[in-house]
């Protein structure tokens, strides 16, 4: 019924429009000023510890650290890296990649903070497995009084993680640029292609799935890094191409940040579709990567806090980026009418020929179902939380038969709902990780603030044989 789309549409345009968005702006530059940006001077530990070399064993977690940061970034890197930057150029303008931008920024912050104390404040589900995310801080770390707002996450996190938006645009791209080119589907008539295609990613995502978060990461560990390499070497070569563009693309971002001529609303309207398609893309003060940081095999907070802020710097500052200078430097955001996947397809083809949607499609296919993976963990966790663990294995059921469902329906009124509960799980979050900031911070100073000498310290308690 029109009402109903109407209502959870603009449902999701009232969270995502100040609320949500001066939330996360407000959180990060506080956060940013709070710290005197620690963090961002400790990015080379940041990879000494995804190589492994602080990992013990023995240590509480499911998770080694580069699984973790794997996991997490399989359920960013999606389609907001593909078909939301397209998004963001067509409705706000080239000046709404800057905002992305500074949304990535202040994600490293937003990122390091949240994910240290998903390790900080871990606690017991009802089987008595350490669990973490934003419920779980809330309830170990804040005063009972606080404990609706846990609740109020998981609920949001159990609509806003569902896969129905994910393997619905997915269908759509792999109907529209292979199936029905090919004669495999008709343009009036494509209900059985969609359902096979459905059932197909059920049992893909299933096989995973039912492995638990061990397989999760194992796969996303594997996958992760394969796509996000066969993306940027894609979108680098059609930049080599076009190597003469890059320096007015630049420009043109910066330029029109500040006098855009976006359909939303000029220079406004960029920063609120830059920020939005940015806080979409690398998830920072959502609280959804705090769950899968929070199965990291540690008993250091800070250093799950430092591995998860590599996330926003690869999926907005690095993917984001090749895909709006791709689009940029083509010339397809002047010429072409169509936003989303269709406007990069058209930037790929334009370049690369017919080989080009074709490898769009398949990276989309990769970067869309490994999302699925990791969306499935966050509301399973969610679910274990509001009515025990002992039954949250249901849910894998209930995920699957939901992926075929997403395949064949249309989902104006569930994006509306499912968008708009992504963007209230973010309360919840910037509001705990304010409160428990000094608790980081002053962990951080104990760990970081000796440099070597202060890690060592640290090494020597946890692993004292070392």
């Amino acid at each position: 019924m029109a009402w109903i789309d109407t209502l959870f549409s603009a449902f999701s345009n009232f969270v995502w429009g100040y609320l949500v968005l001066w939330l996360l702006l407000g959180g990060g530059i506080w956060l940013l000023i709070y710290s005197r940006g620690l963090a961002y001077r400790h990015f080379h530990h940041s990879f000494q510890l995804l190589t492994g070399r602080w990992d013990r064993h023995d240590d509480p977690g499911d998770i080694t650290h580069f699984q973790a940061l794997s996991a997490a970034l399989s359920g960013t890197l999606g389609l907001g890296n593909i078909a939301g930057v397209a998004v963001a150029i067509f409705v706000g303008g080239p000046g709404a990649i800057f905002w992305m931008w500074l949304t990535g920024l202040l994600g490293v912050t937003l990122k390091f903070f949240t994910c240290s104390l998903a390790i900080m404040y871990r606690g017991r589900d009802s089987m008595g497995v350490l669990q973490g995310g934003p419920m779980y801080v809330i309830r170990e770390g804040l005063p009972k009084r606080w404990y609706p707002l846990a609740v109020f996450f998981a609920v949001a996190a159990m609509f806003g993680t569902l896969p129905v938006f994910q393997v619905n645009q997915l269908t759509q791209i792999v109907r529209d640029v292979i199936a029905i080119p090919q004669g495999w589907a008709a343009a009036d008539a494509h209900f059985g292609f969609d359902l096979g295609f459905g059932v197909l990613v059920a049992l893909i995502v299933g096989v995973v799935i039912f492995g638990g978060i061990s397989r999760v990461g194992y796969t996303a560990a594997r996958i992760v890094p394969f796509m996000v390499l066969v993306y940027l070497a894609a979108s680098i070569w059609i930049l080599i191409l076009n190597a003469g563009a890059i320096p007015a693309a630049f420009a043109l971002i910066f330029t029109d940040a500040f006098t855009g001529q976006a359909v939303a609303g000029g220079f406004l309207g960029a920063l609120l579709i830059g920020v939005r398609q940015g806080a979409f893309s690398n998830e920072a003060g959502i609280g959804n990567e705090s769950l899968a940081h929070g199965a990291a095999r540690t008993q250091v907070p800070v250093r799950e806090g430092l591995v998860a802020m590599i996330g926003p710097v690869v999926d907005t500052l690095i993917v984001c980026t090749a895909t709006a200078l791709v689009i940029l430097v083509t010339g397809v955001w002047e010429t072409g009418t169509e936003s989303g996947v269709t406007m990069t397809s058209q930037a790929f083809e334009s370049v690369l020929g017919p080989f080009g949607p074709w490898l769009l499609v398949l990276l989309v296919v990769f970067f869309s179902v490994s999302t699925m993976f990791t969306f499935w963990y966050y509301g399973a966790k969610c679910l274990g939380f509001l009515i025990g663990a002992q039954k949250q294995h249901y849910y894998r059921w209930f995920y699957v038969l939901l992926v075929v469902i997403g395949s064949v329906l249309s989902i104006d009124a569930v994006v509306g709902l499912i968008t708009g509960m992504y963007g209230l799980m973010a309360i919840p979050t910037i509001v705990s990780t304010v409160l428990l900031a000094p608790k980081v911070l002053a962990h951080a100073r104990d760990y970081l603030g000796r440099s070597e000498a202060g890690r060592a310290r640290w090494q020597a308690e946890v692993d004292p044989g070392s």
